[in-house]
């Protein structure tokens, strides 16, 4: 898999002890070598096709291979158990979301959309193409758009988007930021909204004093000035525990604050 792949194949590969095989990609166009990849893609229709999550499947190539994600267990009070995977049953809600949803738009509704979302990313890589100081990272083909800049640190923009209620991503390796199209973004005036508010972030940065960094600039700027990537791993995993801790402060805690 390419380098810029979702971390939750990262994350699988964690959990499961499995040796992730990561792919580099071109460093001036950001595309990987289709000659490198290896192993096939399978069908799946997570996050695709505006389903609900939880509707993966996964296909094996024989039934020998497929028994290994089986576990059976004979001796429990309960009766004989068996599951067929680690999310075990699933809800027959999401999978009758996920037909009812391809049935809904067939094929002719998938292909439209599919065209509606191409013109939005090509407009937007124009749009944003065109805004001095900003250049693309890579020549979108369906529906990613990334920028970056050498004329100041990209992140100001970055965080002046999100302000202004536009939730778009960092990047680092190089520095920059990308938007992920959807069916959304295709209504009409998003996208042109979306390059008149990155001009004025832009314009905004250029004129301002950058020694005053934003959130995102401090988070992506630390990152890269340590050495030692493991402690900014840690640092998520407690940022993540913090999000799920269910401790109520005490009064005196409280008051410390």
């Amino acid at each position: 898999m390419p380098v810029t792949a979702h971390p939750a194949f990262n994350k699988a590969s964690f959990y499961f002890k499995m040796k992730l095989i990561r792919v580099p990609v071109d460093p001036n166009t950001l595309e990987v070598d289709i000659k490198q990849m290896r192993r096939a893609i399978t069908k799946n229709t997570c996050m695709y096709g505006f389903t609900p999550k939880g509707a993966s499947v996964i296909l094996y190539r024989t039934s020998e291979i497929c028994s290994h994600q089986f576990y059976a267990l004979a001796d429990w009070p309960g009766g004989i158990y068996a599951s067929p995977s680690i999310a075990g049953s699933r809800s027959g809600f999401l999978i009758a979301c996920c037909w009812a949803t391809l049935m809904y738009y067939g094929l002719d509704g998938y292909v439209e959309e599919t065209r509606k979302i191409i013109q939005a990313t090509r407009a937007l890589a124009q749009g944003w193409s065109k805004i001095d100081g900003l250049y693309l990272l890579h020549n979108p083909d369906v529906s990613v758009v990334a920028v970056g800049s050498k004329a100041f640190n990209i992140y100001y923009v970055l965080d002046g988007l999100r302000e202004r209620g536009w939730h778009l991503n960092g990047l680092q390796n190089p520095a920059g930021l990308h938007i992920a199209l959807t069916q959304l973004h295709t209504l009409p005036g998003v996208i042109e909204k979306l390059i008149e508010e990155t001009r004025e972030c832009v314009a905004e940065v250029m004129k301002r004093d950058n020694t005053n960094d934003t959130p995102t600039a401090v988070i992506y700027g630390t990152n890269q000035k340590v050495p030692d990537k493991s402690i900014v791993c840690d640092m998520a995993k407690l940022y993540i525990g913090a999000c799920y801790n269910t401790t109520i402060p005490s009064s005196s805690a409280k008051n410390a604050h």
